[in-house]
Parts: C-alpha cells; sequence; structure tokens
C-alpha cells in the first residue's frame, strides 16, 4: 500500500523539490503551506509520517505538534534553519520523532523518513509481545499497557521501551539508544535521547520526578528496572 508523506513548509519552492524527490521513491505526497492548513490536511489525508518546517506563518510548527499531538501520533521529522539545542530539545519534547537542520541534502531526509517510518511499524510488523515489570509492549498492534492502563506513545518513544525491555537490567548508552531509534550512531545528538526518556517518564511513570521503571545509570545511560 502506498504510503503518504504530508510536507508542511512555507517556501514552496523547498515543497516542490521534497515531493519530486519523494514521489521517485514512490510515496504519495500531501503538501501545506503553514501549521493551520497543515492541521485540516492532515485529518483529511491521514498521512503515515509528517515532514514539518518550524518556522512558519500564521500557525509555527511547534503549534502543529501540540494541536497535532492531541489527535494523532503521526511520526514527525522536524526541519529546522533553527541549529540551537534548546530549539531542538523543544521540538522533541512536543513529540517529534527526528529531526533534520536546513541546509540538508534530499538523501539524507530520505534515510531518516525510511528510518522513521520502519520505527513506527507502517512497513513491516515484528508480531511479539514484550512484558517486563507492569509493562506490557506489543509490537504487532504498537500498544503499551502499564498496570493495566493503554499509553499513547510516539514512534520513538515505543521503540526506545521496547529496546530496554528486551533487555531489563542491562545499561544502554545514549549512543545504543540513539542506533535504535534513528538507525544510525550520531555523536553529538545522544543528548536527543535524555529528552525522549523525559517524555517517556512522563507517561509511564507514577512519578515522574522519582521514576521506578526507567533508571538512570548516571554517566553511561539507562535500563529498565529488573523486576525482584
Amino acid at each position: 500500500m502506498q504510503q503518504t508523506i504530508l510536507i508542511v513548509d512555507d517556501e514552496k519552492r523547498m515543497v516542490s523539490l521534497l515531493k519530486s524527490y519523494l514521489e521517485q521513491e514512490g510515496y504519495r505526497v500531501a503538501s501545506a503551506f503553514n501549521g493551520r492548513e497543515a492541521l485540516e490536511v492532515a485529518r483529511r489525508e491521514k498521512p503515515d509520517l509528517v515532514v514539518l518546517d518550524i518556522m512558519m506563518p500564521e500557525m509555527n510548527g511547534y503549534e502543529f505538534m501540540r494541536a497535532r499531538r492531541a489527535e494523532s501520533d503521526t511520526p514527525i521529522i522536524m526541519l529546522t534553519a533553527k541549529v540551537e539545542d534548546e530549539d531542538k530539545i523543544i521540538g522533541l519534547e512536543l513529540g517529534a520523532d527526528d529531526y533534520v537542520a536546513k541546509p540538508f541534502k534530499p538523501r539524507e531526509l530520505m534515510a531518516r523518513i525510511r528510518n522513521v517510518l520502519r520505527r513506527a511499524g507502517k512497513n513491516e510488523s515484528k508480531g511479539r509481545s514484550l512484558k517486563a515489570l507492569d509493562i506490557t509492549l506489543d509490537r504487532d498492534t504498537r500498544e503499551v499497557n502499564v498496570n493495566s492502563r493503554l499509553v499513547d506513545l510516539t514512534p520513538s518513544e515505543f521503540d526506545l521501551l521496547a529496546a530496554l525491555m528486551t533487555s531489563p537490567g542491562r545499561v544502554f548508552s545514549r549512543l545504543d539508544l540513539l542506533d535504535v531509534i534513528q538507525g544510525v550512531r550520531y555523536e553529538g545528538y545522544e543528548r536527543t535521547i535524555d529528552t525522549h526518556v523525559k517524555n517517556l517518564r512522563a507517561k509511564i511513570e507514577d512519578d515522574p520526578r522519582k521514576p521506578t521503571r526507567i533508571e538512570t545509570v548516571y554517566g553511561v545511560g539507562y535500563r529498565l528496572k529488573k523486576s525482584r
């Protein structure tokens, strides 16, 4: 089944360029030129992934993510000319799955799109369940239950939790986890894992300030607590 990518950017030339590349790769493409229009298109087209510019008129990318995440867990890749870590962290905290800084090479963006779609389970399903502590994760349905409560996770949060659940007690470095959710080990990007873990804890911990499920191993990374 052909997958749909929604491109959101106020630069029409950029939209046209990306549309051409994506269609050559076999994707169906929808487009919007500001966040407000993008919300309407997303509701109508139900895209498999959104490629989202941050700086736009009417409704910027951050505002779009807030509104979209209240409705759907559709994977989102940010396109941003901003290179400050704080701007990237804001986007990740709002639920973005990855980001690409402008200017970028189209091949890099295509690779990241494929990786995010793969992680989201759009291309294939592993059909396996994981259980640890009071958490149940189903890779087939992409559902997570914590203490019998259904929890909605973004694709990156889901894959991060799945990796930790495969080996409770094992310490995963930030680069290990970056490899899991991005398919590459980009040094300098590993701190984004801290943001994903923060978001994940907010959803699965009883008190994110005192986590009892995902433990921090200072100077190394993270691990899922072992059952006693």
